[in-house]
């Protein structure tokens, strides 16, 4: 979902850009180093703390509205990719099973698709706190493959990180594509093992009509 669908790193870097204003800073990009560090995780406030402590910056009242600036700002930068929705309901037209597997948490996840008018494409959403694992996991991926009734070998997953996305999908046996469009971390985006890579979400169509992948099954 994340980075995939739409940039979430774009979208944290101007949040991270807003806090720093209201605190009389003007590089956001420090802020932002936080949340890439291994402190508090990618997505926790926690972030937002340690760097207003560091800098001596009263945690009490403004910890709490600097949190809100942040989450408002960053749902506010989330649009789609170009070529997302067109391709999405090409998908869903041919009658294909879609599952969404995030590391968010389920609230976060349906604040975002739905900013991104995203939400009806898709059959389930395995998120962070229902599964309890956080990718590269097996878990997140055995759970969608359940609750769309589909074998490893005929679901396709569609990802922007070779070490969190296409490897452990590659392990369970699942195809892979690798987003290369929305990978913002790895030092190189070429040999990394994907069965495809795609450069635009436009160009998954053509994977997709090429090799058959489960369609969306009635339930008992």
């Amino acid at each position: 979902m994340d980075n995939t669908l739409f940039d979430l790193v774009g979208a944290q870097v101007a949040a991270c850009n807003s806090v720093v204003r209201h605190f009389g800073h003007d590089n956001g990009d420090d802020l932002f180093l936080y949340f890439l560090s291994d402190s508090h995780g990618f997505e926790s406030t926690e972030n937002i703390r340690q760097y207003m402590e560091e800098r001596r910056i009263p945690t009490n009242g403004m910890f709490e509205q600097a949190c809100r600036i942040y989450a408002s700002e960053k749902l506010r930068h989330i649009t789609p990719y170009p070529g997302v929705k067109k391709t999405l309901a090409a998908i869903r037209e041919r009658g294909y099973a879609m599952a969404v597997v995030t590391d968010a948490e389920h609230s976060d996840a349906m604040l975002r698709l739905g900013k991104c008018g995203l939400t009806s494409f898709f059959d389930c959403m395995v998120t962070y706190d229902k599964v309890g694992r956080k990718k590269p996991a097996p878990d997140p991926f055995l759970a969608a493959l359940d609750a769309v009734s589909a074998r490893p070998e005929e679901a396709l997953f569609i990802g922007d990180s070779p070490r969190r996305d296409i490897e452990p999908c590659k392990n369970l046996g699942i195809r892979t594509v690798y987003a290369r469009y929305g990978d913002r971390f790895s030092k190189t985006r070429d040999a990394i093992g994907a069965d495809f890579v795609i450069d635009c979400m436009d160009e998954l169509l053509t994977i997709v009509a090429d090799i058959p992948v489960v369609r969306s099954r009635p339930g008992p």
